[in-house]
């Protein structure tokens, strides 16, 4: 879908057929106004259609005024990318917010509750877009059209993306698919029972996405829609984490759809790691990025995605929004920032620096040759306090809404950035596919995958490693260095025992300055109370 069409998906007044509409017999006065009455008149407007629900991943509805679809009191505040970088990267060593708004600390702190907001709206937007593409399929299905039935096949992904990620963060959510229609019922879990239950989601997932391969489109044939290679790399993810999902391995089959999208030929790595997070990052100008929710200064404005990562990562003094990143509207929200521990992730500081203070001698650390740094010390890399001033830690500037030349992007726009938020990209085929080789107990070809990453990342052989360099915390680190800010960390971290009750802590995590360990069962997030409380069907997850 291109810019062109997720902006009229995204423009229009949708509604998605509900037993109100069905009962009624007209057509839009304007042909411009899609409802469920004339969605068959043309594919283009299922196609329109379609973009509502990729949007609805991105930002917070499509109605007047950017009507939300889900009240908030700020709109962009709890959409589904928002919420889910919050939950992925405040719970962990890459980044603490010292924003006071109810249920940030509990994610700083690892403290949450079954009544954390953030976790609440991510359940509630995961939901909603499973609604979404439940009823766009059911009245899609049995379509003969070649188009109807690849836009039919894309929602079946959409719906399989949210369930991967309800699987992730919640394990056992309620289960709905187009069979059960829209109106008031209790959705039920596919078993009361945690483990099963998520297994069984995972087998319901795999097997979606495996039967809707033939539908889609072939590897890099419209960006940003959603096609076969993005299909491989949420089965290689899915295949990735098996072990902590069901409790049985799959890294031979991470591997092969690994192996899918790298030998299609269609994906490299770009030249430049910082086109990847930067304005020009689409997949039309970049090779590297297989499937992205993108975003438009012009057409997709709100404080969202990677608006959102790079003004609440910029402040007034240390990282500002005009400097580092071309906007000059609503900047330098002083909020994220990373912690002293992924520091030493990202930098060898001895090796680099030796006994030197570090924020005296190089703030921006340009003497790292892992060119993948785009770090800046604050007024202390200490952070005294879990809400102490964003003032203090490791600012990170990664994304910017300008091109990777530094120039300005297309459809500038000075509050919001045209930076897309990448979902899966080429590196992280490499990467998943090294980690099942290596526990597949094929450390050579682990290295490989390895050192091509590497090789980009300091512009030569000069960091590639050995198989003797290659464990268990090389692998994690690398990933925290390809991958940080976007998304990925708590799932890492919980694959290798380290989010909770493992050997790994860092500052403010359980709640006190040296880190403690946490119990493993917030290794899943909660149902949210109100659901547990509203749904009779629903069981609680353990020990919540």
């Amino acid at each position: 879908m291109n810019k062109k069409l997720i902006i009229l998906g995204i423009g229009l007044l949708i509604l998605i057929g509900t037993s109100c509409v069905k009962d009624l017999d007209v057509k839009p006065m304007d042909p411009n106004t899609i409802l469920a009455g004339n969605l068959s008149d043309d594919p283009v407007y299922m196609k329109e259609v379609l973009g509502k629900i990729y949007a609805s991943f991105i930002i917070p509805g499509q109605g007047s005024n950017g009507g939300a679809d889900i009240s908030a009191s700020d709109d962009g505040f709890f959409t589904t990318t928002r919420a889910l970088w919050n939950c992925q990267e405040l719970t962990t060593d890459e980044a603490i917010c010292a924003w006071g708004d109810v249920g940030i600390a509990d994610l700083n702190t690892q403290t949450w509750s079954a009544n954390n907001p953030f976790l609440t709206a991510l359940y509630q937007r995961l939901s909603l877009s499973v609604t979404f593409a439940n009823d766009f399929i059911k009245f899609t299905n049995g379509n003969t059209d070649p188009a109807v039935k690849q836009y039919n096949a894309e929602a079946r992904f959409l719906r399989a993306l949210a369930y991967a990620w309800d699987i992730d963060l919640f394990g056992n959510p309620p289960f709905t698919t187009d069979a059960d229609g829209v109106g008031k019922f209790f959705p039920k879990q596919l078993s009361e029972d945690f483990a099963t239950g998520r297994k069984a989601l995972f087998n319901y997932v795999v097997s979606e996405l495996k039967s809707i391969e033939s539908e889609l489109g072939e590897p890099k044939f419209s960006y940003p829609q959603a096609d076969k290679a993005a299909a491989w790399m949420l089965l290689a993810r899915l295949y990735l984490n098996a072990e902590v999902y069901t409790g049985t391995a799959k890294w031979d089959s991470c591997k092969y759809y690994c192996d899918a999208v790298i030998n299609s030929g269609k994906y490299s790595l770009a030249s430049n790691y910082r086109q990847n997070f930067s304005a020009n990052n689409d997949g039309n100008s970049n090779p590297e990025m297989i499937f992205a929710w993108e975003q438009d200064g012009v057409n997709t404005q709100g404080y969202v995605g990677t608006t959102f990562i790079i003004e609440s990562s910029s402040d007034a003094t240390y990282i500002r929004a005009e400097d580092f990143h071309g906007l000059t509207s609503n900047t330098n929200w002083n909020g994220n920032r990373s912690k002293k521990q992924f520091l030493n992730v990202m930098v060898d500081t001895i090796a680099t620096y030796g006994n030197v203070p570090i924020p005296a001698s190089d703030p921006t650390f340009a003497l790292c040759k892992d060119k993948r740094v785009f770090l800046k010390a604050k007024k202390s890399l200490d952070i005294p306090s879990a809400s102490s001033s964003g003032d203090y830690g490791v600012g990170v500037y990664k994304f910017t809404a300008r091109n990777s030349d530094g120039s300005q992007a297309a459809n500038y726009n000075p509050a919001y950035a045209c930076t897309d938020f990448p979902v899966f990209r080429y590196a992280d085929a490499l990467l998943m596919r090294a980690e099942a080789s290596y526990r597949l107990t094929d450390k050579a070809s682990a290295i490989i995958d390895i050192n091509a990453v590497r090789t980009r990342a300091y512009g030569n052989a000069t960091g590639n490693i050995t198989v003797g360099q290659l464990d268990d915390n090389f692998l994690l680190a690398e990933r925290g260095r390809e991958f940080y800010y976007e998304a990925q960390r708590r799932t890492d971290l919980v694959r290798f025992g380290k989010f909770t009750n493992g050997s790994y802590n860092w500052v403010w995590k359980g709640g006190t300055y040296g880190g403690a360990n946490t119990s493993s069962h917030l290794n899943v997030f909660p149902i949210p109370g109100a659901e547990v409380s509203a749904n009779p069907n629903i069981k609680q997850n353990p020990l919540y």
